[in-house]
């Protein structure tokens, strides 16, 4: 009786080995949740039975609308800093950052830049990948990002490779431009690729320091939503800038689906 049960374990263990964390990411992606579909369905049929507007629903409007204003985007006739400069690169003067002060006597007013930076993220010897991030900046007051994450995964078991394409579109807005520091959210959207085929809406933060040295820290997060199962990425990052180039190394975390997964990353960029 022994040997049947430890043999039993035995094979489910040799099972969950077999199945890899992205050929399970993909197919919970793939399955059909009905579950969410009903809660939506049962909530909007809630909602739709709600009372006509009243005083009470234009308060909460106007309130709604006075935190974004003021909340998100920021108060532009008394708050200096969102008028700051985008720079042509951290620290071209040795102290500023991404954006630098309107008033100071050495800006030079840069009217567009473009971040390109490129990453391999390891795991272990089965699992890792690729994270290609580009930044599009018309002018200082938003940007334009998009990341591609391609992993790969190696199953010893059966000896096969699986991968994954993960992308991300988003709308960055800076509510603070400070000289050494920026913080701001994130709004688009997150695809996955492959036998997938699946988008979903996405929102995030992100924030950036600069210290001295020409060494920087940068925190993002992004979550989002593909077929009821979370699609989220989460890293922490420092950066060596020589000249228009840096060194980056940092962390990685993405959860997609069920499975998560947790990167080493190292890499560089440059500024055009």
């Amino acid at each position: 009786m022994k040997k049947i049960v430890v043999l039993f374990f035995v094979l489910i263990s040799v099972t969950l080995l077999g199945q890899n964390k992205l050929d399970r990411s993909k197919k919970e992606l793939n399955s059909s949740s009905t579950k969410s579909q009903t809660n939506s369905q049962s909530n909007s049929s809630k909602s739709s039975s709600n009372g006509e507007p009243n005083l009470f629903v234009s308060l909460f409007l106007n309130i709604t609308l006075g935190i974004f204003k003021y909340g998100f985007i920021g108060d532009y006739k008394n708050e200096d800093h969102l008028y700051s400069n985008l720079t042509s690169y951290p620290f071209y003067n040795k102290k500023s950052g991404n954006f630098e002060t309107s008033d100071s006597a050495l800006v030079i007013k840069n009217k567009a830049r473009f971040d390109l930076e490129n990453s391999f993220v390891y795991s272990d010897n089965n699992l890792y990948g690729n994270h290609l991030k580009a930044k599009i900046r018309p002018f200082q007051y938003f940007y334009l990002q998009s990341d591609f994450h391609q992993l790969f995964e190696f199953n010893e078991i059966d000896k096969t490779n699986n991968r994954l394409s993960l992308f991300q579109f988003n709308l960055n807005y800076d509510r603070i431009r400070f000289e050494k520091f920026n913080f701001g959210w994130n709004l688009g959207a997150t695809y996955v690729g492959n036998e997938v085929k699946k988008a979903g809406l996405s929102y995030g933060l992100n924030a950036e320091y600069f210290m001295g040295n020409q060494i920087s820290f940068l925190a993002s997060t992004k979550w989002s939503n593909i077929n009821g199962y979370p699609v989220n990425a989460f890293e922490i990052q420092s950066k060596f800038h020589r000249k228009n180039y840096f060194f980056a190394l940092g962390f990685e975390h993405l959860k997609i689906a069920t499975p998560t997964y947790n990167f080493i990353a190292i890499g560089g960029g440059i500024y055009f």
